[in-house]
C-alpha cells in the first residue's frame, strides 16, 4: 500500500510498505477515507518533536481519520465489513492503574495514532485498529463529520472538565480547529456569552458565524480592554487553545477572581511563565488538557442530533496524493485555511 511518511523536517515523501495484517482476534482493518491535519502532525512536520516526542524518521503521522470496515479478526462484534467508521486514535491497556480508575487518555502504556514511539498513523491507504477504536457511524454523517469526532472529542472533554456552569461567560484564545471545537462544545453545554481571539481574520469571521459574541485580534486590538469593558467583573473560564505564552498573560487578566483557565493548546516551549501574585490573590484554577476521555461517543451522538455543526471547520481538500501541499498549507496558515480535509 502507498504511505506518505515524513523523512526529515518539512519533507513527507510517498512510499510503498507492506499491507497492515490483522494479527489480533479483536483488530479491524480499515480502508482510509479521509484524514484531517491537526495542528500536532505540523508540529511534528516543522519541528520534528512535541516534547518528549521525538520523531525517528521515517514516520508516518495522522491521527484524525475515518474509514470504511474491509475485514475483522474473528472475535470482533462491534462492527462488520463495509461499516463506516469514526476511528479513535488512543488505544490504551485498560489494565493498568490509570486505566482501572477511568483514566484511558493517560493508560501507563498508551499506543496513539501518529505517536512517536507508539503507533504509525493513519496517512495510509489502510490501518489495523483494535474495535475498541472504531465506532459505527450511520449513513447520515459525512466522513468529514466522523473525522471530526476526533478534535470535536477534545474540545467536549475541555468543556466537560469545568462545565456545565450554566450561562458561564467564556474566552477562547486562539481558533483554530481545537478552539473551534471548543466553542461549539461550550454552546452546546450551555454557556453564556463567548469571547474569541485568534490573529487570523477568516478565523474569526467563522467564530461571529458560529457564536461568539465579539472576537478580537490580539495583533492589532487591546484584547484585555476591549473584554473586560464588556465583562466588568472578568471571565467565568478562559480557554487557552493556541499554545502561546502571550495568549496565556491575557489569559490571566482576563479572568475573575476564583475563575478557571483551561490549558488546551500545545505550547512549543518547555514552561509556561505566570504570574504567582495575581494567580494566587485572585486564587486563579489552572487545568491542563491531555487530549480526550469518554467523549468520542457523545460527541457522535451530538452530531447526529444537530447539537454540533464541524462542516465549516473544513475549508480546503486535497487528494492523497497532494499531501505535501496539504500540510505546507497548513503550516503557513494560508488562505485561510481551518482544517485541511486529505481525501483518499
Amino acid at each position: 500500500m502507498k504511505s506518505f511518511m515524513l523523512t526529515g523536517i518539512r519533507r513527507l515523501e510517498l512510499r510503498e510498505v507492506p499491507d497492515p495484517l490483522i494479527t489480533c482476534s479483536t483488530d479491524v482493518l480499515l480502508r482510509m477515507k479521509v484524514v484531517g491535519v491537526c495542528g500536532s502532525d505540523i508540529h511534528y512536520y516543522l519541528n520534528g518533536r512535541i516534547g518528549s516526542q521525538v520523531v525517528e524518521y521515517p514516520f508516518t503521522v495522522g491521527h484524525e481519520c475515518a474509514a470504511e470496515v474491509v475485514e475483522v479478526g474473528p472475535d470482533v462484534t462491534r462492527v462488520k465489513p463495509g461499516d463506516r467508521v469514526a476511528v479513535e486514535p488512543a488505544m490504551p491497556c485498560y489494565s493498568c492503574d490509570q486505566c482501572l480508575s477511568g483514566r484511558h487518555h493517560t493508560c501507563r502504556s498508551l499506543k496513539f495514532l501518529g505517536c512517536p514511539g507508539q503507533a504509525e498513523g493513519c496517512l495510509s491507504e489502510y490501518l489495523v485498529m483494535p474495535e475498541t477504536s472504531c465506532f459505527h457511524v450511520p449513513e447520515s454523517m459525512s466522513f468529514d463529520e466522523a473525522a471530526l469526532t476526533e478534535p470535536l472529542a477534545i474540545g467536549l472533554y475541555s468543556v466537560r472538565r469545568v462545565m456545565p456552569v450554566a450561562g458561564a461567560v467564556c474566552g477562547i484564545l486562539g481558533y483554530g480547529p481545537i478552539g473551534m471545537s471548543v466553542m461549539l462544545a461550550a454552546g452546546a453545554k450551555g454557556a453564556g456569552r463567548i469571547y474569541v481571539t485568534d490573529r487570523i481574520d477568516s478565523r474569526l469571521r467563522i467564530a461571529k458565524e458560529t457564536g461568539a459574541l465579539l472576537t478580537g485580534n490580539p495583533d492589532r486590538d487591546d484584547i484585555a480592554g476591549m473584554i473586560l469593558s464588556e465583562e466588568k467583573g472578568g471571565l467565568d473560564i478562559v480557554f487557552e487553545c493556541c499554545g502561546k505564552q502571550e495568549a496565556m498573560d491575557q489569559a490571566v487578566d482576563l479572568v475573575r477572581p476564583g475563575g478557571t483557565i483551561v490549558i488546551v493548546g500545545i505550547p512549543e516551549f518547555d514552561r509556561w511563565s505566570f504570574s504567582a501574585d495575581e494567580i494566587r490573590r485572585r486564587e486563579i484554577s489552572l487545568i491542563n488538557i491531555r487530549r480526550q476521555n469518554h467523549s468520542l461517543e457523545e460527541t457522535l451522538d451530538l452530531i447526529t442530533g444537530d447539537g454540533l455543526n464541524a462542516v465549516p471547520m473544513v475549508t480546503h481538500r486535497f487528494n492523497f496524493g497532494e499531501t505535501p501541499a496539504a500540510f505546507r498549507l497548513v503550516s503557513e496558515y494560508a488562505d485561510g485555511v481551518m482544517k485541511a480535509m486529505i481525501d483518499f
